[in-house]
């Protein structure tokens, strides 16, 4: 059953206040309970609860930029990135699950944004440590984002595939 027009707007705006509002939700309980660089762990020290604030991208990337050039490249770029991709999965026709996967980056990208204008910085709080596996600290936006481009990429390869199988072998 395909969902059309007014309809699929507001159930693509709900999803999208949902994912947003998860990752709002989640660092303001942070902002609000932590002080910074407290730590809380979980599963025997693999998982640590931990604030922090970063006034870069993508683990710190670009916090020591110029005041107009950082504006443009952590706040106007993204912002422009994120809009394009509002308009692009409310007028176009995609799948469920590329839609799906939009959804998770956009609302991901706006959660950092909203942080970034609104505090200056966006607040991560999550670390994950299995000694092999170690990621930096990030936040509920950042794997909304990761998320929807692993989705995304699979949906992808997947779909290629199955458009080969389709194809009669040539001789």
């Amino acid at each position: 059953m395909k969902v059309k027009g007014f309809l699929r707007i507001i159930l693509i705006l709900l999803l999208l206040s949902i994912n947003i509002g998860c990752d709002q939700v989640s660092k303001s309980i942070v902002r609000k309970k932590l002080h910074y660089y407290d730590q809380v762990t979980f599963l025997n020290n693999h998982f640590t609860i931990i604030k922090v604030e970063n006034t870069g991208a993508f683990l710190s990337l670009g916090n020591t930029l110029s005041g107009p050039l950082k504006m443009i490249l952590l706040n106007l770029l993204p912002l422009l990135a994120v809009a394009a991709g509002l308009v692009f999965m409310l007028t176009r026709e995609l799948t469920r699950t590329t839609l799906f996967s939009i959804i998770l980056i956009v609302g991901g990208g706006f959660g950092n944004i909203y942080d970034r204008i609104r505090y200056g910085s966006v607040t991560d709080f999550m670390h994950i440590n299995f000694g092999f596996f170690q990621t930096g600290i990030f936040n509920v936006a950042d794997v909304s984002i990761m998320l929807g481009m692993i989705i995304l990429l699979l949906h992808a390869i997947f779909k290629k595939k199955d458009k080969v199988k389709e194809q009669p072998e040539q001789i």
